[in-house]
């Protein structure tokens, strides 16, 4: 690692850097398939299922975050065209399915290995924690209380309350003013090379990359690591 400069303000993401999205989904919606008997259709799997869904919703989100649909049309259609894309019709998809994995989902618990540990070392060493995350106010914040992470920020930004999502400038500026940070003493964590990476660079923000599944990528990042005790080698 190069040598770090000083920091006084680190702002996290969220999903996929502190909660663990995959995990906490998978968990739900394999309670979904046995509460709804998915399985009666007997033409997918619930493996087949979650692998399903994961990449329609991505790529919903993808739509969302370039303002190509709103949130009511990413919730409204996730499952419907999960279910055409297994091979039956839009209307085999429970009409209640979509508002049950909302409310049961941000009630998991599952957060990345050393979450806390590095969050309680790094409030202990006197940094200022923040969140910046695109996800839905009222669900980022049960997630956060569900994981017991509230606490540990000093300001939670979401891009519902900012009106600008990440990678868009606006909302780290305005993270920035919030908190009274200069940009030059923030550094970034998140999972996310064009959100989290280039969102934070083109504000100006130093960024850490974190990559745990060591994908291999051609950007230009401040700093990487794949384990977020790693956070702990350098701040």
């Amino acid at each position: 690692m190069r040598q770090m400069k000083t920091y006084r303000h680190l702002f996290f993401d969220l999903d996929h850097t502190l909660w663990d999205f995959e995990t906490n989904a998978d968990e739900t919606l394999r309670h979904l398939f046995d509460q709804h008997d998915l399985s009666r259709y007997g033409a997918f799997s619930v493996e087949e299922f979650i692998r399903v869904y994961s990449d329609i919703n991505h790529g919903l989100w993808r739509l969302y975050q370039n303002g190509k649909i709103g949130q009511q049309q990413l919730r409204a259609t996730r499952f419907p065209r999960t279910f055409l894309k297994l091979g039956l019709t839009e209307a085999d998809s429970p009409p209640t399915l979509s508002d049950e994995f909302t409310d049961l989902l941000p009630h998991k618990t599952a957060v990345f290995p050393y979450t806390h540990e590095v969050l309680d070392y790094l409030r202990a060493k006197g940094y200022q924690l923040h969140l910046i995350t695109n996800g839905f106010r009222d669900i980022q914040h049960l997630k956060l209380r569900a994981s017991n992470l509230t606490d540990y920020f000093q300001e939670i930004v979401t891009s519902e309350c900012c009106g600008h999502l990440k990678p868009d400038t606006r909302i780290f500026r305005h993270a920035l003013e919030r908190t009274g940070a200069r940009a030059a003493e923030s550094l970034m964590v998140g999972d996310n090379l064009e959100c989290d990476v280039l969102g934070a660079y083109n504000a100006g923000l130093d960024q850490v990359y974190f990559n745990p599944e060591k994908r291999r990528h051609f950007n230009e990042v401040t700093y990487e690591i794949s384990c977020l005790s790693e956070l702990k080698a350098f701040l």
